[in-house]
């Protein structure tokens, strides 16, 4: 952290970076003539005296701090540093980067449903992201009480109302109680408002709030399941005869399997069927053609079963047919 003895210059640094940590407290008992202000990428610096800011740096980089921050400091442009005497201030390094938090409901959340006296029970989970946009206010309610604040601090803020703002947006924007993922983004969208109210006083934004799913009792979520592939099935009898055709191509390709067995069977019933139509037309309509030649050929092969266009021998096996 760069601290030295009271005769020697301070290196005024954020060195111990955590990517976790939205802001860090520098301070010392005084800064030292010919001390340095080392600024990482990821920080903001800012020069705090008696509570109040003097000045913000943003630009990453090492500065003298005597001839490149102390012209910019509100309050303490004509300071001079003695032989003996320091610059008395803080310096708060703060992370700019946006963080991003997954977040999970620990327990089920029962949201009033018409069909269920108790509520539904739901679980969902998602992330939420946020960043520091109010140096005032982020200094003023938290970083002028504390040294340090963690991601996980504003977690447990976030996760003690979230409760109470899932039911109210689920109840406001569920449309369908057994489908709340389709109105997932309304229901986000409606969340990220509310907790942008109650961070904002400590100088920080929700900038996106997402619900990745919502869970179900096993119960409920077998019924969901079971209406979605009836609602995906609609005409049975075309489902039917999809069926019938995927259980041929397995039969075709395997050789084997029951749906393929009774796939096979209806092929050959239908077959029998058009033989047996085909000896009803024979007997009522004469065995004998226009012209006197010999009876035309029966319309399936007697041995093979192949169909037969009127010719006199079998196409298939050569079993003659007339």
């Amino acid at each position: 952290m760069g601290l030295f003895g009271n005769q020697f210059s301070d290196v005024v640094e954020w060195d111990e970076f955590r990517e976790d940590m939205i802001f860090w407290k520098w301070h010392n008992d005084e800064i030292k003539k010919g001390s340095r202000l080392i600024i990482r990428p990821g920080q903001d610096a800012i020069f705090i005296n008696n509570g109040k800011i003097e000045g913000i740096f943003e630009d990453d980089g090492d500065y003298d701090i005597e001839s490149e921050i102390v012209p910019f400091l509100s309050t303490l442009k004509g300071f001079r540093f003695g032989f003996n005497s320091g610059m008395r201030v803080e310096v708060l390094f703060v992370n700019t980067k946006e963080f991003t938090v997954r977040w999970g409901t620990q327990n089920p959340i029962n949201i009033p449903a018409p069909q269920l006296p108790g509520g539904m029970p739901i679980r969902a989970n998602g992330t939420f992201q946020f960043k520091v946009n109010d140096f005032t206010a982020l200094i003023d309610k938290i970083a002028g009480i504390r040294d340090s604040y963690l991601v996980d601090d504003v977690k447990i803020r976030i996760t003690a109302i979230l409760d109470q703002l899932l039911m109210k947006w689920i109840t406001k924007e569920g449309k369908d109680m057994f489908n709340l993922q389709a109105n997932a983004h309304e229901i986000g969208k409606g969340i990220s408002d509310d907790l942008n109210m109650e961070l904002m006083d400590d100088g920080m934004k929700i900038t996106g709030f997402q619900v990745m799913s919502f869970n179900y009792p096993k119960e409920i979520q077998d019924m969901i399941n079971k209406n979605a592939s009836h609602g995906m099935v609609g005409d049975v009898s075309k489902y039917q005869q999809i069926s019938v055709a995927d259980a041929m191509a397995k039969g075709n390709s395997s050789g084997s399997g029951s749906a393929a067995d009774m796939a096979s069977m209806m092929v050959g019933m239908n077959i029998a069927k058009d033989m047996m139509d085909t000896m009803k037309e024979s007997k009522s309509g004469g065995g004998q053609t226009a012209g006197g030649d010999s009876a035309q050929g029966p319309n399936f092969c007697p041995n093979c079963g192949q169909k037969n266009e009127g010719a006199k021998f079998c196409p298939n096996c050569g079993q003659k047919l007339a």
